[in-house]
């Protein structure tokens, strides 16, 4: 996911993460087991390819894992960082849906989106010719003061507006299941560790600069 280097490190390190999938897939073509991918073998077997396995497999890796498990620590610190938000998705459960949104909303950890454009059109006063690409800024999209109003800042009672944290368009396929990953596990470990606070100063932290998917290189707690 780093979006920085040599372009043959980052195809190499593609094809590792291919080929581990293609021996993880070979293994349960053997013995499904009884994860997700092996639950789609049993039920469709004959119908999928192993390229297909494979290809489902990377997607869950990157878009199911590696966006929520960042999204779960960066939600963690800025909580830390807010106590009296923190107490009130703790301590009451009306506050943790819109809580999640907002959540969603101001971190915007897919910190940008890339289109073509299908006709000419001008955003801004520039001019964006046909078949042209764009890099979006989800992160400005979203404390946009036209979306938020002025003040852009987290506030975890704010009514859920229409951010673009899944995309706009062809949206993510998987933002109902974030919603409830986030949703249990946010609440639940601060009723676990009510005491949680951060092991290091705030400006000892290290986040992650140079991958399209934004959060913190480790997250030292104590509690």
């Amino acid at each position: 996911m780093t979006a920085t280097g040599p372009a043959e490190d980052q195809f190499a390190n593609y094809a590792a993460m291919h080929a581990y999938m293609a021996e993880l897939v070979a293994g349960l073509r053997a013995d499904p087991g009884t994860g997700l991918l092996g639950d789609v073998i049993r039920r469709h077997d004959d119908e999928i390819t192993d390229e297909e396995l494979i290809g489902f497999g990377n997607l869950l890796l990157i878009a199911g894992h590696e966006t929520t498990s960042n999204m779960i620590a960066l939600g963690t610190l800025t909580l830390l960082r807010h106590p009296d938000q923190l107490a009130a998705v703790r301590d009451d459960e009306d506050v943790a849906t819109p809580a999640i949104e907002e959540l969603l909303r101001s971190l915007s950890i897919v910190t940008y989106l890339d289109r073509r454009a299908t006709t000419g059109l001008e955003i801004a006063g520039h001019r964006i010719a046909e078949g042209s690409w764009l890099s979006l800024s989800v992160l400005a999209a979203n404390h946009d003061p036209a979306l938020v109003g002025p003040d852009a800042g987290l506030d975890v009672r704010r009514k859920p507006v229409p951010h673009l944290a899944f995309g706009f368009g062809a949206q993510c396929l998987g933002q109902q299941l974030a919603r409830i990953e986030l949703k249990a596990a946010l609440p639940a470990l601060l009723r676990r560790f009510p005491a949680l606070r951060l092991a290091v100063p705030f400006e000892q932290l290290e986040f992650r600069t140079v991958s399209p998917i934004h959060g913190v290189a480790s997250l030292p707690v104590t509690w």
